[in-house]
């Protein structure tokens, strides 16, 4: 018996939407077209150059990849090590460390920081930590650290001016123009410096500093700095007479000039008054045990 096979018609409708789909096709590929073309004519490239150009990003993008995934696998810090092992076989190793500058401090203190540094691959060697190591020590102001190939580190260093004892409760203390403490001392090797003292004092040595600035003929007369109360000046000569200052560093400056001024006049400093209080802006007090009435300087004062 002889059967009739039937083909499915394709339907009008899918056949309309068939075409409608290969009509935007087209269009859309004649607008991509017409703005390629646009677009080359702007820019200042030729096809093949943007090709390359696109082409170089691909390149990019791909290296960073693999660069990323070498950093999770940890490949780079092997080839790093690689490359240090075959410096140091080179010949590139730290042999040798070279200290200058190095006058007051001990020596031996700069070469334990650096001691670590020894043996290694200087590709290996981290210049900034260890210069940062080395001004962690108290008499390093500066630090320069550098190379000398193939085999040597060179270190320069830049160390704190002694200035002045500071007197703490349970001992002595060398330190800088800042108040920047350097070393303990002993009482016998702080013969001869400027003792400080008074709580809070060392926060306040540069404004001492400045405050003797002001009459530098009576400087080196100065043997001794004591901050009162927070807020003023003891200061103790050579000769051991006490000059008490007022508050503030303006009339302290004038009144250590004034008193300048009078020791040039009257030779206040080596006589017989043992302490001079300059506290009041018009008046000089004066405390001296073993002096008459004949022996009272002929300025405005009192003697008490």
């Amino acid at each position: 018996m002889a059967q009739t096979i039937r083909r499915k018609q394709t339907g009008v409708r899918r056949q309309a939407r068939a075409q409608g789909t290969k009509r935007q096709v087209r269009k859309a590929r004649a607008q991509t077209s017409t703005l390629v073309d646009a677009l080359m004519r702007v820019l200042p490239f030729t096809e093949e150059q943007l090709h390359r150009f696109f082409l170089f990003l691909i390149l990019l993008g791909a290296a960073v990849g693999a660069w990323f995934v070498a950093s999770l696998a940890g490949l780079n810090i092997l080839i790093d090590r690689q490359f240090a092992a075959a410096a140091a076989n080179a010949g590139f190793e730290v042999d040798r460390v070279e200290v200058h500058g190095v006058k007051r401090m001990n020596e031996l203190k700069v070469y334990e920081r650096v001691l670590g540094a020894r043996d290694r691959a200087m590709p290996q060697v981290d210049l900034d930590e260890l210069r940062a190591s080395l001004l962690g020590l108290n008499w390093v102001e500066d630090a320069r650290v550098s190379r000398q190939l193939p085999d040597t580190i060179v270190i320069d260093i830049v160390e704190r001016t002694p200035h002045a004892v500071l007197a703490k409760p349970d001992r002595l203390v060398l330190i800088d123009g800042t108040g920047h403490e350097l070393e303990p001392i002993s009482r016998a090797n702080a013969k001869g410096l400027l003792k400080i003292s008074g709580p809070g004092a060392q926060a306040q040595v540069e404004s001492l500093t400045a405050l003797l600035d002001a009459a530098p003929a009576l400087r080196p007369q100065v043997a001794a700095a004591e901050w009162i109360g927070n807020r003023r000046w003891n200061l103790t000569f050579k000769s051991g007479q006490l000059l008490s200052l007022p508050m503030g560093d303006k009339d302290a400056a004038g009144a250590l000039i004034n008193f300048a001024r009078l020791d040039g006049v009257h030779r206040l400093l080596g006589g017989k008054v043992v302490a001079f209080d300059m506290r009041s802006p018009d008046r000089i007090y004066m405390r001296c045990p073993d002096c008459k009435e004949t022996d009272k300087p002929d300025f405005a004062g009192g003697v008490s």
